[in-house]
């Protein structure tokens, strides 16, 4: 890693820090160190960053601003890609907006609605980037990112070749899309919106704002919902009816105020909600017979 060390000196604009703490750049506020991250200040520092972790056999690890992840207690070895950081264009031409992936999502949401878009609204108050919430088709109320999706540029990690994949192509499923098997970076996303009324896409917006700050636990340090949406169910009503609202290990609780979250109530740490996790698991199994799958992604060691 000394080679890499010396070459991030000598060519990187962007920042990056060594050893450094995950805690500060997930939302959960918990991790082990990494190796290295760094936050490239754009697309062609990306690209040459790439080649010459590739060249060097480097493990890389890709994170968009740290909302939708659980980081282990001994951290993650090699490269850290922060995308969140960088990647910030935000144009809109019409009913189209182009976006850098590492634009915050509820920032888009909100460019949108200056333009009297509409389409993009049940994304105010979702923490993450874009490219992010395209990765994992981020969604809520009545809208998925799948429904907006043009196009996205994706950079291969092992040679930095760019290209743009359509939106009817990327599989979108629940939580999920082709993105995720594939070994690229999102640089770029475009979205189609609709032409929409001032008034009414400003109420939508803001009664989804008051249903998040009066329903989740937006003042304590989370990962977002912690277990996906099983068919037919809800995984904080299946929580709750199984007596685990306030449920704790260690430093990690099932929020009081919305089951559907885990929240870090001082100094969790990753075993603590690795271990809340479980227990919740076979708990609500035990009580309904449904099994919850993590929405959050761990990563690490």
């Amino acid at each position: 890693m000394e080679k890499f060390r010396a070459w991030l000196e000598e060519n990187m604009q962007g920042r990056y820090y060594l050893q450094e703490s995950m805690k500060n750049h997930t939302s959960f506020h918990i991790g082990g160190p990494a190796d290295i991250i760094v936050m490239p200040k754009d697309v062609e520092e990306l690209r040459q960053l790439l080649a010459f972790i590739g060249d060097e056999n480097i493990p890389l690890t890709i994170v968009g601003n740290g909302s939708n992840i659980l980081v282990k207690d001994n951290g993650i070895r090699g490269v850290v890609i922060k995308i969140g950081n960088a990647l910030k264009k935000l144009e809109c031409n019409g009913n189209v907006i182009v976006a850098g992936a590492g634009v915050s999502l509820a920032a888009v949401a909100i460019k949108a609605a200056s333009f009297n878009l509409t389409g993009l609204e049940f994304a105010v108050g979702i923490p993450g980037s874009l490219g992010g919430a395209v990765f994992m088709n981020a969604g809520a109320y009545d809208g998925e990112m799948k429904n907006v999706v043009k196009s996205v540029t994706v950079m291969h990690i092992k040679d930095g070749s760019v290209k743009v994949v359509k939106g009817k192509n990327l599989d979108f499923g629940y939580r999920c899309s082709a993105l995720q098997a594939m070994e690229c970076i999102i640089t770029e996303i475009t979205l189609k919106l609709v032409p929409g009324k001032k008034e009414a896409i400003a109420e939508k917006m803001a009664d989804f704002t008051n249903c998040r700050i009066t329903k989740q636990p937006l003042d304590m340090p989370n990962a977002g919902s912690m277990f996906k949406r099983p068919p037919g169910h809800y995984a904080g009503t299946l929580i709750q009816d199984a007596g685990l609202k306030g449920y704790k290990v260690g430093g990690a609780q099932v929020s009081k105020k919305h089951a559907g979250f885990v929240v870090n109530v001082g100094n969790a740490t990753a075993n603590d909600v690795l271990q809340l996790i479980k227990d919740v698991q076979d708990r609500v199994y035990e009580y309904s017979g449904v099994y919850l799958e993590p929405e959050v992604r761990v990563l690490g060691e």
